[in-house]
């Protein structure tokens, strides 16, 4: 396992790219515009990392700008934690099997999330490649939200 990035909703893109470079010193690793789903994502890194997050797209923090306006209220702003597994069916299986919903079940052989005793959004990803769709995940639907 491996831990790959922390994302936090934005309301204002530029004051808080303005906090996070100028003024915390992160910088900007690189960034994804989403036309059709509205939104941007910004991958920001810290000074000691930039050369691991350059290469191996991980320890970052992920800005989170909605185009459309949103308050985010009672911790909406905080997006989710995200993870690479080696299997991500083998740790979706075990996650299930003690209990633990599958929210968002890998469907894709790529990606699921989970939620943490605590609420806290995981987000689990597949090293690589993505695993074939397999049974029971293929068919799954969602569960709650994440």
């Amino acid at each position: 396992m491996r831990y790959l990035h922390t994302m936090v909703r934005v309301k204002d893109l530029d004051a808080s790219l303005a906090f996070y470079t100028t003024l915390f010193g992160l910088e900007e690793i690189r960034r994804h515009e989403n036309e059709k789903g509205r939104f941007t994502l910004v991958f920001l890194a810290a000074r000691d990392d930039l050369d691991r997050a350059r290469s191996e797209k991980a320890p970052c923090l992920e800005l989170t700008y909605n185009w459309d306006t949103e308050d985010y209220s009672g911790g909406r702003n905080f997006g989710h934690l995200a993870y690479e597994v080696d299997d991500i069916y083998a740790i979706c299986q075990k996650l299930m099997e003690n209990g633990i919903t599958i929210n968002r079940p890998p469907r894709d052989g790529n990606m699921a999330f989970v939620r943490s005793p605590d609420g806290i959004s995981i987000e689990i990803l597949q090293k690589g490649s993505p695993l074939p769709a397999a049974e029971p995940w293929a068919s799954m639907g969602n569960t709650g939200v994440w």
